[in-house]
């Protein structure tokens, strides 16, 4: 393990058990010295459990929204530590129409060789097969190792390294292991900080990968460093977050950025009915208000403070967030929970339907004013939403979507989560 290189576990497909594995690998590494974790493309959960995980900061390397100067400099900005990505869906996989924003982008823009998880689920040799047409498919994207997960006996184990070739090693074999599953729901895993036996499980996580990985002859190469520097950050000297189990979906490179342009932010939990902290900005993201809709629509000090804060101060909202500045919100058994009421917007959960994708999203002025790479992850639907729109937008494919989201005074908010502005300066 060399201070300063890294590397990215990918997978052919979602569901292989590739974030089980990187979890344990993040622990047991971190038993040897100085890791840190990174999640390739949208989301919010993983990179939670990889803080847990290893005890370091993790941050999001989005290939898509971010230009390749960015995603080197949030590497670069985690340390002179060893760097474990975790890749996102399959390691090819990304947005249409040519896969941009996969996690094999992010592995070529560092530098860094992928370790293939492969589910041995129901295969033999077939899995070698597997993983050289992964290894071939690419040039400029290194598959160096493959960790067999999912095994069911040692004869199959045996089965399936037989027609590994030797420039493709086998690093591992993970037998299966049902009791070290993680519940999920709709948006996901089920958050790190609901688990109260979290360390247990990643330490049963760990002491698996340590038995069965040859954790000496992990692949690894230097990490691409550029130097960059974001701009046009929000222009406000006081912005108050929401933070807590139910508006946990804020990425950390955006508020570092805000900190990094002057701005002081201070957090505050609606869950525990406390006051939005005196600002000009406030932020709630993206996350679970509708599990804790009753709680929230009670908690009279949090809403009296935010409607009071719409006077004076500039408010935005994201999915979760967004959902939360509306008049009501009805949840999956179908009880309507009256909102802040500062847009007019009405949300259920009775009728869930997905919506998916990335989004490239334009205001021409107001608080979000600027042209921003997103995207929008929900099963809420929308009964009621009339005003001023927040966004113009298209999708990966420059389809021109519906106006998303809506402005009424000083309050905006939409379904689509930011990732990154579109005028930062090119690397």
């Amino acid at each position: 393990m060399i201070p300063g290189h890294g590397l990215l576990i990918a997978a052919p497909a979602s569901g292989t058990g590739k974030t089980t594995v990187t979890l344990g690998l993040l622990r047991a590494l971190s038993r040897r010295g100085a890791v840190r974790g990174a999640k390739s493309g949208p989301d919010y959960i993983d990179p939670r459990f990889h803080e847990a995980a290893c005890g370091q900061a993790c941050v999001n390397l989005d290939a898509w929204a971010m230009q390749p100067g960015r995603i080197r400099s949030l590497a670069q900005g985690l340390g002179n530590d060893f760097l474990v990505v975790e890749g996102a869906m399959g390691l090819f996989d990304g947005a249409m129409p040519d896969g941009k924003g996969s996690a094999a982008d992010v592995a070529e823009i560092l530098g860094i060789p992928v370790v293939l998880v492969i589910d041995g689920s129901g295969m033999g040799q077939s899995a070698a097969a597997i993983a050289e047409g992964f290894a071939r498919h690419r040039p400029g994207v290194t598959v160096a190792g493959v960790i067999l997960n999912k095994v069911a006996s040692p004869r199959h184990e045996a089965m399936l390294r037989r027609h590994f070739p030797s420039e493709l090693p086998v690093l591992g074999a993970l037998p299966r292991r049902a009791d070290l599953g993680h519940p999920s729901r709709h948006l996901g895993l089920v958050q790190a900080s609901e688990r109260p036996d979290l360390d247990q499980w990643l330490d049963d996580i760990a002491d698996l990968v340590e038995a069965h990985v040859n954790m000496d002859a992990l692949p690894s190469s230097p990490v691409t460093r550029t130097e960059f520097h974001p701009t046009r950050a929000l222009p406000y000297a006081r912005i108050a977050v929401a933070q807590d189990e139910a508006f946990a979906f804020a990425y950390p490179h955006m508020l570092e950025d805000w900190k990094a342009a002057g701005s002081t932010i201070h957090t505050f939990s609606p869950l525990k009915n406390e006051a939005v902290p005196a600002c000009d900005f406030v932020f709630l993201p993206g996350g679970y208000p509708e599990l804790h809709a009753e709680r929230l629509a009670t908690n009279s000090n949090f809403m009296d403070s935010l409607r009071e804060a719409s006077q004076a101060s500039d408010i935005y909202g994201e999915c979760g967030g967004y959902m939360m500045l509306g008049e009501t919100l009805t949840d999956a058994e179908g009880t309507v929970h009256k909102m802040a009421g500062l847009l007019a917007l009405q949300t259920s959960f009775a009728e869930r339907k997905l919506h998916l994708g990335y989004r490239n999203l334009n205001a021409g002025d107001g608080p979000m004013a600027g042209h921003f790479k997103g995207h929008e992850f929900h099963y809420a639907t929308t009964l009621k939403a009339q005003g001023a729109p927040l966004f113009h937008a298209t999708d990966a494919e420059g389809t021109t979507l519906p106006p998303m989201g809506l402005r009424q005074g000083r309050v905006c908010g939409s379904f689509a989560h930011v990732i990154d502005r579109l005028d930062t300066p090119q690397n």
